[in-house]
């Protein structure tokens, strides 16, 4: 699990490797992240949109951006948690995402992005 703390939100991420199936005549690596989105400040703030880089083992780089995490735009008082899971898909056994969260600070009205840490995606048969 990796974790990180930008302005008072913590984001912790949880992957597993889910398996691979053939799509289009390629092989597809799929896997699965969990992330809890932990509001460690005393402001109130609402998700509004993601970016994410994810990248693999070939040097293939996806760029996904847009509005929420799984459809939802959760807003978190101080001390409360959002937990999530989602997937990719990796041409390759091994690869890497990271991107950041797009906030607001519904007591200032600010807007703020928090930094998702860079977290790896590996296959546990192709590691020695």
């Amino acid at each position: 699990m990796v974790q990180q703390v930008t302005k008072g939100i913590k984001i912790s991420v949880d992957t597993s490797f889910e398996g691979t199936f053939y799509k289009d005549y390629k092989i597809q690596f799929a896997y699965e992240y969990e992330i809890t989105i932990e509001n460690q400040s005393k402001d109130t703030v609402q998700l509004f949109a993601r970016h994410w880089v994810i990248k693999d083992a070939l040097n293939n780089e996806i760029i996904v951006s847009g509005e929420g995490v799984v459809g939802k735009k959760p807003i978190l008082k101080p001390g409360e948690s959002h937990i999530y899971t989602s997937g990719c898909l990796l041409t390759s056994p091994f690869g890497a995402m990271s991107g950041y969260y797009y906030m607001t600070s519904l007591t200032t009205t600010k807007q703020f992005q928090v930094t998702i840490p860079s977290f790896k995606l590996s296959t546990p048969f192709a590691l020695n």
